[in-house]
């Protein structure tokens, strides 16, 4: 448990830490604000998380629990309709609380059903995996998937409180840990070289505790990208790296039901070395750094196989992209590790050469 790091304050709300977090979470709860308090949870932190959770519960007995379908299929608009109507079934009202115990579908999802319902009910994050704790439990993202293209339908809307506990990692499969390792890169690779190079000559799966102290860097560089800009005008642009690609190769393999699905961190690895290769092509990383990054990022992934038929597909759906403006593609790039550019726009071809390098690394 990360013991000893000061809270990090965020758009209106504190991201917190291990017991101080918990006694903070309990003295919100202690108030008697609420009119009725609900936990959404999936199958598997319902399974792996949420008796140890209710034991840092005060009183766990006022809490109802809602269950749901775990896994990004389930990040839809029919889950949101079930969660909806249990609240109104129970009657959850504008004085009800919904804590978010689960991943990041959980909180991305948990977080727009409480923006929207009675346009607006408190909510509390508790991130169960890395993925979570670095990246989709903060900053005010909220949203579901559209025909299984990414984020579609969302708001932007801040929890009351975030509370980070590395318990959860010891149940985490190591697929899973990665997903988020690969959020935690993607920080370095935007704002900190040093932090990129320290992330990759640690090997975290021996001891996932080892950790701790680069979650609360991680939150830190992301928070101090989204206080400047919460809304994305400009800033905050330079997190979509990686992910302008990785969204829709993740959206590609969530359509392909012969293919195996990726989670979202496998798919961004892939982004940030397709759009590395692309970095050099447009923005002038220089190759040897390009391969470099490509070179480390493969050490902890998988590489994708990818079809002709399938980059082309890939290609195409960036023409949804939420980022993209007049129809024309937004792309975060970079200048060298550490640095980064928005708003590039890149031709399919580029993005086909880089496939070609992606292949070759």
């Amino acid at each position: 448990m990360i013991e000893n790091f000061d809270p990090i304050d965020a758009n209106g709300y504190l991201v917190e830490f291990s017991e101080k977090a918990y006694n903070s979470l309990n003295a919100i709860i202690s108030k008697g604000e609420y009119s009725s308090m609900f936990i959404l949870v999936d199958s598997n932190s319902g399974n792996l998380c949420l008796e140890y959770f209710l034991n840092k519960l005060n009183n766990p007995k006022d809490f109802r629990i809602i269950e749901v379908k775990a896994g990004e299929e389930y990040k839809s608009l029919s889950t949101c309709d079930f969660v909806w109507r249990y609240l109104s079934e129970n009657a959850a009202d504008r004085k009800s609380l919904l804590i978010n115990l689960g991943g990041g579908v959980i909180s991305d999802l948990g977080g727009f059903v409480a923006s929207t319902y009675m346009r607006g009910i408190d909510f509390i994050n508790i991130p169960t995996t890395l993925l979570s704790m670095v990246d989709a439990s903060i900053g005010g993202k909220l949203g579901i998937d559209l025909d299984n293209l990414k984020n579609q339908i969302g708001v932007i809307a801040n929890p009351c409180l975030v509370v980070i506990d590395s318990h959860f990692l010891k149940s985490l499969p190591d697929n899973e840990f990665l997903s988020g390792y690969a959020e935690m890169l993607k920080h370095g690779l935007i704002k900190n070289e040093k932090y990129f190079e320290s992330l990759i000559n640690h090997n975290f799966l021996t001891d996932k505790t080892l950790i701790e102290g680069y979650i609360h860097k991680s939150i830190t560089i992301k928070n101090n990208v989204v206080k400047k800009d919460q809304r994305e005008l400009g800033e905050r642009k330079l997190l979509n790296f990686g992910h302008t690609l990785g969204h829709a190769i993740e959206s590609f393999f969530l359509n392909q039901k012969k293919e195996s699905k990726l989670l979202h961190g496998e798919a961004v690895a892939a982004g940030m070395i397709l759009e590395s290769f692309i970095s050099f092509k447009v923005t002038g990383l220089p190759l040897k750094q390009a391969n470099y990054i490509a070179s480390s990022i493969n050490k902890l992934f998988a590489k994708i196989q990818f079809s002709r038929q399938g980059i082309i597909s890939i290609i195409d759906l960036i023409k949804h992209d939420k980022k993209n403006i007049k129809g024309k593609n937004n792309f975060t790039l970079l200048l060298k590790a550490g640095d980064a550019t928005i708003n590039n726009t890149v031709s399919s071809e580029i993005m086909q050469s880089a496939f070609d390098m992606y292949e070759a690394s």
